[in-house]
């Protein structure tokens, strides 16, 4: 299975917690599949310190109607404009 990856926001705050947020556009070439990842990360840097680390994946829509507009939100609607920005398509000058 090949997954091509894009990152769309990443997020790290500490230094004694960790808390890290990570969004990527993914699209799994095996199933044709185009979905956004979320990875959530916290880290207590003490000695016996937790490690939480909390994966989720959603259909574009979803994660774009989710509360708020963060950096990501911003990144993945700038590719969307750019992959359907018709100016010099070949295809469009019929």
């Amino acid at each position: 299975m090949a997954l091509l990856k894009r990152e769309l926001h990443r997020q790290v705050q500490g230094p004694e917690t960790t808390h890290a947020d990570r969004c990527t556009l993914v699209f799994d070439t095996d199933s044709k599949r185009l979905y956004v990842e979320r990875e959530v990360a916290h880290l207590e840097a003490s000695p016996g310190g937790t490690i939480e680390l909390q994966t989720v994946t959603m259909d574009i829509a979803d994660y774009l109607t989710q509360g708020g507009q963060t950096a990501g939100h911003r990144e993945l609607w700038r590719l969307l404009r750019t992959l359907f920005d018709q100016r010099g398509d070949p295809a469009s000058e019929d």
